[in-house]
């Protein structure tokens, strides 16, 4: 009852990061946060830049922008469109073990309001439908979207009492402690498959047991299905996420309207012998096996093995292997968003190693297959939980 609907400014302290140029950065010095040390699972992330300034030159121009410890540091650019069609955020707290460090350009800062705000309340409410509903009528830039404190003053935000929103954010805590558990356990799973590939065939570059190798070019394809138009639907994929298709993939299409859509915009069809391979931000090793037909857009590559040589299971192996990664980021060149075009991807040599090996791998895959199955599902669960208590906090019902 005693919820009150305030502007973000009336209720949490904010702050831009300055606009610093890179004739600027230097190797050493106070660090510069950037949007990339921000990961979407909510660590701070300093290991992925280099960037620093002068310290005396903080001093004299920037100390103003230092962070404390407790900031909420967020990406207001470089951010996604999620399966929903909403953007989504990064966003993280800043340690003491973290300082010194420096806002840069798109990152913004903020600190609660003493006896109006809790900054753990903002952390999910800034993840919630409400916000980003909000936000994203108002960003601008179409291949790189980005906002900013104008856009954060027109935001409204429903804030109860203080205790309140310490409750609030306390109950989220442990929802979101218990999905973090099972997303480190899934990723345990997922970096078991990859440790007995590498240890069955060696990594796919240096090719330690001395296999047959070719060419992408000779040992897959990338192409697309002709439209079934016995098929009822295509699911649209809108996200590709980490190694995995999100459950949500966007609304279902008919045949005629899946074959308008690839035929007028470029997309690509795909099935079940596919892995989808993003070519952009090709160093995030964003890679998936569908299970179903389905409609991408098209930054993906729709990839098929040729003639049996290599299974569909080993390519999406290499494809997620730090070495393949490390390949595609030689060639995908130095733009603010990084792409590899077709004929770089086709020239990476791959080598082929016996089918009965394969077999084998293959083999141990349906193995796990049961207990990775039950950890997605647990995963999915606890995802939905959490978004549906996250949802009841938001309009006071919890």
């Amino acid at each position: 009852d005693n919820w009150k609907t305030l502007t973000l400014a009336e209720s949490f302290w904010f702050q831009e990061g300055p606009g610093v140029r890179k004739w600027q950065f230097r190797k050493t010095g106070t660090k510069l946060i950037n949007v990339s040390n921000i990961t979407k699972e909510g660590v701070l992330d300093l290991d992925k830049t280099d960037r620093h300034l002068e310290s005396s030159e903080v001093e004299q121009r920037y100390s103003h922008f230092l962070i404390d410890p407790g900031d909420f540091v967020i990406a207001s650019s470089g951010i996604s469109i999620d399966t929903d069609s909403l953007l989504r955020t990064r966003g993280v707290f800043v340690e003491k073990r973290h300082l010194p460090l420096c806002m840069n350009t798109s990152t913004i800062r903020f600190k609660s309001l003493e006896g109006i705000s809790d900054l753990r309340y903002l952390k999910y409410w800034l993840d919630s439908y409400e916000f980003r509903a909000q936000i994203t009528r108002l960003v601008t830039g179409s291949a790189q979207k980005n906002f900013g404190p104008s856009h954060l003053k027109k935001i409204k935000i429903p804030l109860p009492p203080l205790a309140e929103q310490k409750r609030i954010a306390a109950i989220l805590d442990k929802a979101d402690m218990l999905r973090t558990k099972r997303r480190a356990a899934l990723a345990k799973l997922d970096s078991l498959v990859q440790s007995v590939f590498l240890e069955m065939f060696g990594d796919p570059v240096t090719n330690p047991m001395g296999w047959e190798t070719k060419l992408f070019e000779h040992t897959v394809a990338i192409d697309a299905p002709m439209v079934d138009p016995r098929e009822n639907q295509y699911k649209h994929l809108l996200h590709i996420g980490g190694d995995r298709i999100e459950r949500d993939t966007g609304r279902i299409l008919g045949a005629k309207t899946a074959e308008e859509d690839m035929l007028i915009s470029g997309k690509f069809l795909f099935d079940d012998r596919y892995i989808l391979y993003s070519k952009i931000r090709p160093n995030l090793r964003k890679v998936v096996m569908p299970d179903f037909r389905g409609l991408c857009s098209a930054d993906v590559y729709p990839v098929r093995p040729l003639d049996n040589m290599i299974g569909r299971e080993i390519l999406f192996q290499i494809l997620l292997s730090e070495s393949f990664t490390r390949f595609t980021k030689q060639h995908s060149g130095r733009a603010n968003i990084p792409k590899i075009n077709r004929k770089q991807f086709m020239s990476f040599e791959c080598y082929i190693p016996p089918i009965n090996l394969q077999n084998n791998f293959v083999d141990f895959v349906k193995c796990m297959g049961p207990t990775r199955l039950k950890s997605h599902e647990s995963n999915y669960q606890s995802d939905n939980l959490f978004h549906a208590l996250q949802q009841r906090a938001f309009r006071g019902e919890l």
